[in-house]
């Protein structure tokens, strides 16, 4: 008796409209959670440097550390003891070692970790 409530008299189930429309909200929601997903997927390996410089090499870094050595000398040129320790950390430098601590060190990364490097030197 009761097997015709949701059948149409050609045997054929009914589908409400309620229901439709709450699959259809369904399978959009589920189309954008896909789409959002592949997306952020394919933009995980975009990667973005903020400052926009290149890393430095091996080379790039020894012309830098020449350079802000001899600068930190001529700031402090009648200062005997301060030229002295700077020239020890110049000889002492091992550009490798530098690098293996400080990895895809970019310019001002450099700046900063040499000011770093040489503040107890200057004092």
């Amino acid at each position: 008796m009761f097997n015709f409530v949701n059948r149409n008299p050609f045997g054929q189930k009914i589908e409400s409209a309620v229901s439709t429309g709450q699959e259809q909200k369904r399978e959009h929601q589920q189309n954008r959670d896909d789409e959002e997903r592949n997306y952020l997927e394919d933009d995980d390996g975009d990667e973005v440097s903020i400052s926009q410089q290149g890393v430095l090499s091996e080379d790039d870094i020894k012309y830098l550390v020449n350079e802000y050595i001899s600068r930190l000398k001529s700031e402090h040129e009648g200062e005997d003891k301060i030229i002295q320790k700077l020239d020890k950390f110049l000889s002492k430098f091992d550009v490798k070692k530098f690098m293996k601590n400080n990895p895809n060190m970019t310019y001002s990364d450099f700046n900063m970790i040499m000011f770093n490097e040489t503040a107890d030197i200057i004092k």
